[in-house]
């Protein structure tokens, strides 16, 4: 089991930055893929980024690519992901996810209860 809670998100202005933060608790922390998720008012969750369990290995969304990053620190237990050059388009609730498979998969077993993100125009 892995709880996963989200912090870091608010309102920025548009070509802000923000840092959001995912703090898991469970031992095995370190052997989940980890993924940020994203959902805007009206529309579907969708994908945003995903680290590997060794954070060897990266996947972004186009529309976030070059300008979010995604990072973890197992000893810490947590997992980050960096905005910059927002976008009013970036605004959404951002939900953290953790999965026991490999980096490839939209499949995620256990989310966060998600933090908001504005960007004002």
């Amino acid at each position: 089991q892995v709880q996963l809670v989200e912090s870091g998100g608010g309102l920025v202005q548009a070509g802000g930055s923000l840092r959001l933060s995912c703090a898991a608790s469970g031992r095995t922390f370190s052997s989940y893929t980890m993924g940020w998720f994203r959902q805007a008012p009206g529309k579907e969750r969708e994908f945003v980024a995903a680290i590997s369990w060794s954070g060897g290995s990266t996947n972004y969304a186009d529309s976030v690519k070059g300008r979010f990053t995604i990072s973890r620190d197992n000893a810490k237990k947590r997992v980050y992901l960096q905005m910059n050059r927002l976008k009013p388009e970036d605004t959404a609730v951002y939900y953290c996810a953790a999965t026991s498979r490999g980096i490839a998969t939209m499949k995620y077993d256990y989310w966060g209860l998600g933090t908001q993100v504005t960007v004002s125009s």
